[in-house]
């Protein structure tokens, strides 16, 4: 009887969770767990600090090409456009003179526009996402070196007049106020992805594309679209990071896309287009900044995480792809 109730538990837990947020999920406890039991040093406030620190700027990439690849598409830019966004935001307050509060909307309204570009390459003008978001990968890289004269711009620190804006990602008691932050803007991307004309078209692209088409819906639009969340996100992936690390150094950026599409594909969603949730994305990116972060409490080098990370995207797509087959029979 007690073996039964466990089976129906696991049966309304998979039902409601989906079995690859599910196995994503104890995935992350465990891995939690295991650098705690390895190192005391782990289980301290700032190492919880540093893992939350790590996930704003990426869970924001994530949550913004969750859309994206939904449409089965992908967007290679979002790092880059993150980084750009930031140093042009730097460049209007710090050289321009710009207030803070308007350079920091100039970041989210650049990361728009890098984002429409994309749109507009890859649904009007029919160019494969992989080549679009990599040109356009090379586009911001170079425009933020030459905005910056391949210099790096420093936005105000902790304390000085106009550092109240550090303070919406961590107080100056230490605590971790971005949390708050990366879930109210989760649960507002779950709701447009679910909820909305937006998220529906969407799924319904990635699901059928010609279908969704020959249904009336403008495509084009919504296709585009995608991409304009996405760099929408990356925009505000760009304040997160200002505001937790200051410095920006021009031409940088690249890498870190890899880290949110991990994300995002460790959370189940399907790079083959049509499934895909936002919670299984904020999952995903926790996976990877536990990883990031405790690997060196067990004296590992940072880039053992390429190889790991490497590791959970193929067991992760391979999962999708049984899951897939399975349904189908």
């Amino acid at each position: 009887m007690e073996m039964k109730d466990k089976q129906s538990l696991w049966m309304k837990l998979e039902k409601t969770v989906g079995l690859q947020k599910l196995i994503a999920l104890i995935a992350l406890v465990v891995i939690f767990s295991f650098f705690a039991i390895s190192s005391e040093a782990f289980r301290s406030f700032d190492t919880a600090v540093s893992i939350l620190d790590a996930s704003y700027y990426i869970g924001f990439l994530a949550i913004g090409v969750t859309f994206v690849i939904i449409t089965s598409g992908i967007d290679l830019s979002i790092g880059t456009v993150m980084m750009c966004s930031a140093i042009i935001g730097g460049v209007l307050h710090t050289k321009m003179g710009w207030p803070l509060w308007l350079s920091l909307l100039a970041i989210l309204a650049i990361g728009g526009v890098f984002g429409l570009f994309n749109g507009i390459l890859i649904a009007k003008f029919g160019l494969p996402p992989f080549i679009a978001t990599l040109g356009t990968m090379m586009i911001s890289r170079g425009l933020s070196s030459i905005v910056s004269n391949v210099q790096s711009v420093t936005f105000p620190l902790r304390g000085s007049e106009n550092g109240w804006y550090k303070d919406i990602f961590r107080t100056k008691e230490n605590f971790p106020t971005g949390l708050i932050v990366l879930i109210v803007v989760a649960i507002l991307a779950a709701i447009v992805l679910n909820k909305t004309k937006i998220g529906r078209y969407i799924f319904s692209i990635g699901s059928n594309k010609e279908a969704t088409r020959l249904s009336g819906v403008n495509v084009m639009k919504w296709e585009a679209m995608a991409y304009v969340i996405s760099g929408l996100f990356a925009g505000l992936a760009g304040v997160a990071y200002a505001a937790t690390y200051s410095t920006i150094l021009p031409g940088t950026g690249n890498g870190m896309e890899l880290d949110a599409i991990a994300g995002v594909v460790v959370g189940g969603t399907s790079l083959a287009g049509g499934v895909g949730s936002i919670l299984g994305t904020i999952i995903g990116v926790f996976i990877m900044s536990v990883l990031k972060i405790g690997l060196p409490y067990i004296d590992l080098q940072p880039h053992y995480q390429l190889f790991i990370t490497g590791f959970v995207v193929i067991v992760a797509v391979y999962s999708d792809i049984v899951i897939r087959k399975n349904k189908k029979k």
